[in-house]
């Protein structure tokens, strides 16, 4: 009993103690945004959060609040990420449809290099607004856990919608083009 209140083994269990509860304020701290998610789950929308950043030409930034007024569908990616390379057409065709109705597709590149980011683009011919958030900056305020996520935004720059993996023509049609026939 003497040897178990011995100051070595107390300052041990003292240690590890302390490490556990690091690790796990760790874990909790860094688990990303999940209130978009549940806000959704309820049946509600959520302000989308601010989104400034600079385009992926190198001309000059913008804003999520730049497009107001219309649908949008926020894609992050990254040209590294397989299942982005597979949704990159859809999107595509996709914004061709939707820019004729007041709406786009808006990209967010991601934990990338630029080059890449650039090459990604010109390869899969899209021509829809391309933003860059190189270090990521975006994860915890959308609560991005992989890639790609899409987000559908409603006129009043609401969330209606989240798409964790790649959209497909359902995710499309059920989700995003609902939001056209919506008033602002």
């Amino acid at each position: 009993m003497r040897r178990l209140l011995a100051p070595v083994p107390i300052a041990v269990i003292g240690v590890v103690v302390a490490i556990v509860a690091l690790l796990a304020y760790g874990l909790a701290s860094n688990e990303p945004d999940r209130g978009i998610e549940e806000a959704l789950q309820r049946g509600e929308r959520e302000e989308a959060p601010e989104l400034v950043l600079p385009r992926l030409s190198g001309d000059g930034e913008e804003s999520l609040e730049d497009y107001r007024g219309q649908v949008v569908v926020l894609n992050f990616w990254a040209s590294w990420c397989e299942p982005c390379r597979e949704e990159s057409p859809l999107l595509q065709r996709w914004h061709e449809r939707l820019e004729k109705r007041g709406a786009t597709v808006l990209g967010v590149d991601a934990f990338d290099e630029i080059g890449a980011a650039r090459a990604f683009v010109d390869r899969y011919g899209l021509t829809y607004p391309m933003l860059r958030d190189g270090e990521g900056s975006t994860r915890e305020t959308y609560g991005i856990l992989g890639f790609p996520e899409t987000f559908a935004i409603d006129r009043e720059g609401r969330i209606a919608a989240l798409a964790r993996g790649p959209v497909d023509d359902e995710f499309m049609r059920e989700r995003v083009v609902p939001l056209l026939r919506e008033e602002a």
